[in-house]
């Protein structure tokens, strides 16, 4: 698993040095820059913005600032912000623990209801407990993420009491620890919800499908007819081998739940990822820009490799050391 793992990392590396220059030339090959923005304002002198040119290099070749760039990174350095006035690391890492902590809310969240869910409806196959948590399931499949949130907050703020924007409240520093973590719980309900919405009916239905499909097999019926008992059967037996597709499928839905969750960031006002990069390409901020491609590509890679770490940990017939395991 350790020689997995740092190969793993190895491919990530590169994978994030490919993005990281295809977003360092998409942004400088875009018309226009930070600087050119500054132009425009009458309170800037000339001579201020090509002092501000000079100092970051931004009149060199694009190859030598990307070089530039690598070599500073090297060292920890992921440049600095134009528009915030800080090191790019620092930004990054503050609104990337943001969403870490939100997508950690949000997968538990969808698998503590939608494998119990799922789980239920293959029991009680066709029945009406199916029937109604499906319907709900598709229903949850077909409405947009972004519609959905406007939605909620609308609901939210008619009937008061869980706020609708934001991480915290303007008194949260004045709170006692226990107020300050039911504070965030409040403002984390709706994007919580909203983002592990799809992503619980898509894990319900896979679920239930798995399920049905173990449940048919020989062993399962072998093991009912030694009379053991039928949660035994159920989440012993049968459990561990339906769920080893889900775990396949955590690092894909991890992948889609940062995308989903970008979007309900920037109109929940979650100070996450999302909203970061919309600040960044809005104002060209270049090396913000890259810094968030970085982190949110480590957060997709993250993801992927816990999902292989889990699926051979709970398959002992995943061997990491043969060809092909990674």
């Amino acid at each position: 698993m350790i020689g997995f793992t740092i190969r793993r990392l190895l491919i990530a590396s590169v994978l994030l040095l490919a993005a990281s220059f295809l977003t360092f030339m998409m942004i400088q090959l875009a018309p226009g820059d930070y600087l050119a923005q500054l132009r425009m304002n009458p309170q800037i002198g000339d001579d201020v913005v090509d002092q501000m040119s000079a100092r970051y290099g931004l009149d060199d070749p694009i190859l030598v600032q990307y070089g530039r760039w690598l070599a500073n990174l090297a060292r920890g350095d992921m440049g600095f912000s134009f528009v915030h006035e800080r090191p790019v690391a620092g930004l990054v890492w503050e609104h990337l623990r943001n969403t870490i902590f939100l997508m950690t809310m949000v997968i538990l969240f969808t698998w503590l209801m939608a494998l119990p869910m799922g789980i239920y409806c293959a029991i009680k196959q066709n029945q009406l407990a199916d029937r109604v948590l499906s319907t709900l399931a598709f229903v949850g499949l077909s409405i947009p993420n972004f519609f959905l949130c406007l939605v909620v907050m609308w609901i939210a703020a008619e009937i008061g009491g869980i706020p609708v924007g934001g991480m915290t409240s303007a008194h949260h520093e004045y709170l006692s620890w226990w107020g300050r973590i039911v504070d965030i719980a409040l403002h984390m309900a709706i994007p919580v919800f909203v983002i592990a919405t799809g992503a619980m009916a898509g894990l319900q239905r896979v679920t239930r499908g798995n399920m049905l499909e173990v449940l048919r097999h020989q062993y399962v019926t072998t093991a009912r007819a030694r009379g053991l008992p039928e949660h035994r059967v159920i989440y012993v037996h049968a459990l561990r081998n339906a769920i080893n597709p889900l775990i396949t499928i955590f690092g894909y839905q991890f992948a889609l739940l940062v995308s989903g969750a970008a979007l309900v960031e920037i109109i929940y006002s979650w100070p996450g990822m999302g909203q970061l990069i919309l600040e960044a390409v809005l104002s060209q901020d270049l090396y913000l820009v890259v810094g968030v491609v970085l982190g949110s590509g480590f957060m997709l890679i993250l993801g992927n490799l816990v999902a292989d770490i889990l699926l051979g940990m709970n398959d002992p017939r995943i061997k990491f050391g043969e060809r092909g395991a990674g």
